[in-house]
């Protein structure tokens, strides 16, 4: 499912039109990433929650060369479905 499919489905499931259901998708997931910026978990119960994850630095391999490289910290987005949803599937 893609961006237009997911729009779709939600002005289906909430009888508005297309353009506000992407305004609203839009909305939502802009709360989220801003959230995740500055450090919030988001928590939707039934659903999942979306946090923010820091990776050490560590070594790798180029593979290309076989050399050895340092692969730098960085911090990503982590999603763990909520119970609800892990037991739908």
């Amino acid at each position: 499912m893609n961006k237009t499919d997911l729009v779709e489905k939600i002005a289906a499931g909430a009888n508005i039109t297309k353009v506000d259901a992407k305004k609203a998708l839009d909305a939502a997931v802009a709360a989220v990433k801003d959230a995740l910026i500055a450090g919030d978990k988001v928590a939707l119960v039934g659903f999942g929650t979306f946090s923010v994850n820091e990776r050490p630095a560590r070594e790798g391999i180029n593979p290309a060369t076989k050399e050895k490289i340092t692969i730098a910290a960085k911090k990503v987005a982590k999603f763990k479905a909520g119970a609800e949803l892990a037991n739908a599937l």
